[in-house]
């Protein structure tokens, strides 16, 4: 049999398998399975024996996840969110790029570098990966919070830094060199990167405003879910395409601003759950590039240099970022939880340090200690995190009343009276579920998601004078939950420390109504394990995911599609006029 000359196939086909491999024993010793996918990353590298990947390949096939992602984060993302956390993401994030930059000049200069070595040093260490800053918000179910929508236009206008940098890094050594570029070329070449990126904006709210939405309109109009999800592919792709190469921006940036386009059309929500499949796969394939860059030697080779990297990274730029949220007077959770999110680097800290290099102005020490810092801030990031969670938890213990205090009122005028004050009634952020209390209710009916289905549910409920309980991550969902008069629980209902906040021993009933099979089947199985004479009515879209979670212990499944079908027969029947007897015909005829 001929051997195929495949790298293509190759790359992809082995960053999966052995991502999937490592996330699988990381998730298994407990670890973020991130951490999985880089440590494949590095099995496949360059530095490391055995197979080695194309990196080429690997990292634009990195790229994809990072178009896919970031339009993702964009659907989700309004023109309103950004304009809303603008005060405090523009000057957040200008001076949080001020600061590391400074921080690692301080350590180029203690390297014996160079000015311009420190600067692209400096730079590279001040700027946050957005694709582990997004997946760490995803998997935390706070992209859609107060803290999700700051730490994601904070990491915007470091984008939009740092492509000024890039483009302005040339004409600046060139600067430094005998008869390079003088200081007003420097500054004519700034005017017209911010003209273009501003053009592409300007083209973006004014023109694709209206073309983006009307052309998805158009396609599903067509009946065809095939050219509908071409669709959705064909306008990120595009758009980060031409963001790049008409506009001078960042396919991270022209993908943002087509989601948010997108984002404004009633068709969002269709589109993200068709990106969701490709994008959450090529992000992995992001972290295997990632691995890829790394060389393990430089650990042993310069190991007080790397810590001193690191703790640029997760010192230095927390305690900035730290310090400007709390200035803007921001509570403490909030700036923890920001911070900790961007305690990291990535994608356009490579960018700086290979051109850095290329241009000869940072030594190739300083980007083996750029990588070193990538690869350690990233595996550290799920851990920041946590540490963050616990720290919040435990300050929060000190102010709880007592159990035998009298029931304080609940702090929010829109929270239910009903809800015992065990609960908070503040959406919780799932990174602090450890600080949910056990509900007191008991003999009560919980209600997994409180969207669509989930509101009618839980409504009729309360309406039926039963105690309900909701489990909701998103905020504005479970404010509408407690002006029903339901008591919330804030958090992922997959998680185990969010569901045991809902007391299920003591419960009756359990409606999932969240439309994602596998997250419904962890929900489920946990739920019959807690109490195995609970009844659990969960909604399914297909009849596979109906066997899943009839599978894992689900009591009743509720077909959408059988249900809407047997309905409108009901309906029909009840419609038809029964037969005249005059209209008989007779046997003579």
């Amino acid at each position: 049999m001929p051997e195929h000359h495949t790298p293509l196939i190759t790359t992809i086909a082995a960053g999966l398998v052995l991502a999937y491999a490592f996330g699988l024993l990381a998730h298994r010793l407990r670890v973020q399975p991130l951490v999985g996918y880089l440590l494949a990353g590095v099995l496949v590298g360059p530095f490391t024996p055995g197979f080695i990947a194309d990196q080429a390949l690997a990292a634009e096939l990195a790229e994809i996840g990072v178009i896919l992602l970031m339009f993702g984060v964009g659907l989700h993302f309004s023109l309103k969110d950004l304009v809303s956390v603008a005060r405090v993401a523009v000057p957040g994030a200008l001076g949080r790029i001020v600061a590391a930059t400074l921080m690692g000049m301080a350590l180029a200069w203690a390297l014996g570098w160079g000015v311009g070595a420190g600067l692209v040093f400096g730079l590279a260490l001040s700027v946050a990966s957005t694709v582990v800053l997004v997946r760490a918000l995803q998997d935390r179910r706070m992209l859609d919070t107060e803290r999700g929508r700051i730490a994601v236009g904070w990491v915007v206008v470091e984008d939009v830094a740092m492509i000024l940098a890039l483009v302005l890094l040339p004409a600046v050594a060139a600067a430094t060199t005998a008869g390079g570029a003088s200081a007003g070329q420097i500054a004519l070449t700034l005017a017209l990167i911010l003209a273009k990126v501003s053009a592409f904006v300007a083209v973006m709210l004014l023109g694709g405003r209206r073309l983006i939405p009307w052309l998805m309109h158009y396609t599903a109009h067509t009946g065809s879910r095939e050219l509908f999800r071409l669709a959705v592919y064909a306008v990120a792709l595009g758009v980060a395409f031409a963001a790049a190469k008409l506009f001078g921006a960042s396919f991270a940036l022209g993908a943002f601003f087509a989601g948010m386009v997108l984002g404004e059309s009633r068709l969002s929500q269709r589109a993200a759950e068709e990106a969701l499949p490709l994008r959450d796969a090529f992000a992995v394939l992001f972290f295997v590039s990632v691995g890829m860059l790394f060389d393990p030697a430089v650990l042993a080779e310069a190991p007080l240099a790397v810590l001193a990297t690191v703790a640029v990274i997760l010192v230095g730029k927390s305690a900035a970022a730290v310090g400007l949220i709390r200035a803007f007077g921001y509570s403490w959770g909030t700036a923890f939880t920001v911070s900790a999110g961007l305690a990291q680097i990535g994608e356009f800290s490579f960018i700086l340090a290979g051109l850095g290099v290329s241009l000869g102005i940072l030594p190739e020490e300083g980007r083996d200690l750029i990588l070193a810092g990538a690869i350690i801030s990233i595996m550290l990031n799920p851990f920041a995190f946590a540490l963050v969670a616990r720290g919040m938890a435990a300050r929060a213990r000190p102010a709880a009343p007592p159990a035998t205090a009298a029931p304080a009122p609940p702090p929010e005028p829109a929270a239910a009276t009903e809800a015992p004050p065990s609960v908070p009634v503040a959406p919780a952020a799932p990174a602090e579920a450890e600080e949910l209390a056990v509900t007191t209710l008991a003999d009560h009916d919980v209600v997994v998601g409180y969207g669509r289905v989930g509101s009618l549910v839980g409504a009729g409920l309360v309406g039926a004078g039963r105690p309900v309980l909701v489990v909701e991550d998103h905020d504005d969902e479970a404010a509408a939950a407690r002006r029903d008069g339901a008591e919330v629980v804030g958090g992922n209902a997959a998680d185990p420390r969010v569901l045991a906040a809902a007391n299920l021993p003591a419960a009756r009933r359990m409606f999932v109504t969240i439309p994602e099979a596998f997250e419904a089947g962890q929900v489920v199985e946990q739920a019959r394990a807690a109490n195995p004479a609970l009844v659990i009515v969960a909604k399914a879209q297909s009849r596979d995911a109906a066997e899943h979670l009839r599978a894992l212990g689900a009591t009743l499944i509720v077909l959408g599609e059988r249900e809407i079908a047997r309905r409108m027969l009901e309906r029909g029947l009840e419609a038809d006029p029964p037969v005249a007897p005059a209209a008989a015909v007779p046997a003579d005829g």
